[in-house]
């Protein structure tokens, strides 16, 4: 199974850069995932690269934090924002990333799929 991860466009350019090496989420996946390609989000509104999980991380917020802050991509006053008043937080550890040389309109993909809000499963592989 492959997804479709939603990503602002700030984030994805650190992910591109290797400076960001985790991506957190407060939802965890329900299946197994072999590759996830990464949706920036508006305005670019592409799929514009993929990668594979190396690592999950799930637990409390202060040990995802000192286990991944320096990969993390944010601001520590961010990453609290977000898992405010959560007991748990999830780190999704990127490896053999890709940049695509053309980002892809979702559009041309399949046409019944819809850009995620956070992330949609897909049963198939996509093409560059």
């Amino acid at each position: 199974m492959n997804i479709i991860l939603s990503i602002k466009p700030e984030y994805v350019s650190k992910i591109f850069a290797g400076v960001k090496k985790y991506e957190y989420r407060k939802v965890l996946f329900k299946k197994d995932i072999d590759i996830v390609y990464i949706y920036a989000s508006k305005p670019i509104s592409k799929i514009v690269g993929q990668f594979r999980i190396a690592n999950i991380i799930c637990d409390t917020p202060a040990e995802v934090w000192e286990k991944t802050k320096e990969y993390g991509g944010v601001t520590k006053n961010f990453f609290d924002r977000y898992y405010d008043g959560d007991e748990r937080s999830i780190a999704i550890q990127l490896s053999h990333v890709k940049e695509f040389k053309t980002p892809i309109d979702i559009k041309s993909v399949r046409d019944s799929i819809k850009a995620p809000q956070s992330f949609r499963y897909i049963d198939f592989s996509i093409r560059y």
